[in-house]
C-alpha cells in the first residue's frame, strides 16, 4: 500500500466518524426529519460518502468512531456541522442535546465547559453565521 493509499483510506474513515457522529445526533429524538435528510444528503456528497456507505451507516451509526481531529479548527468544522444538524429541523430534543454534548467530548472539548461551548455553538447557528464567523467566534468566546 502507497503512502498516499494510506493517507486516502484514513481521511475516508474519518469522513464516516464524521458522518456517523452527525447520523446519531439526526436518530436521537428517533425520527430523521425531511430537513435533515436534506443536510445529511448534502453533507455526504462534501464528505465523499457514497450511496452504500450512506446506507450502511444510517443502518448502524456506531459502527464508526468519532475520530477526535488534532487541529482545535478541525473540531470546530465538525462542532458547526454537528450543531448545524440539530437546528436544522428547529426542534432541539433532550435526546439531541445530550448527543451533541457526548459528541463534542468525543471530538475532544473540555468535558469541564461543554454545556458552554454548546449553548454557544447553536446560538451562533441559531443566527445562520457562515463558519468563518462561527470558527471567530467560538474561538474567541473566553476572551
Amino acid at each position: 500500500m502507497s503512502f498516499s493509499d494510506l493517507f486516502d483510506s484514513e481521511f475516508k474513515q474519518r469522513n464516516k466518524g464524521h458522518f456517523s457522529a452527525i447520523v446519531r445526533v439526526a436518530l436521537a429524538d428517533g425520527v430523521v426529519a425531511p430537513e435533515e435528510k436534506n443536510f445529511l444528503d448534502k453533507l455526504a456528497t462534501k464528505l465523499e460518502i457514497s450511496a452504500s456507505e450512506y446506507e450502511e451507516i444510517l443502518d448502524n451509526p456506531t459502527k464508526y468512531p468519532i475520530n477526535p481531529p488534532y487541529l482545535y479548527t478541525q473540531r470546530l468544522e465538525r462542532l458547526y456541522d454537528l450543531a448545524r444538524m440539530v437546528h436544522v429541523d428547529h426542534h432541539l430534543g433532550d435526546k439531541q442535546e445530550m448527543m451533541l454534548k457526548k459528541i463534542g467530548v468525543g471530538l475532544g472539548f473540555t468535558p469541564s465547559n461543554i454545556n458552554y461551548i454548546i449553548t454557544k455553538a447553536l446560538s451562533l447557528v441559531d443566527k445562520k453565521v457562515d463558519y468563518d464567523t462561527f470558527a471567530y467566534e467560538m474561538q474567541n468566546m473566553y476572551k
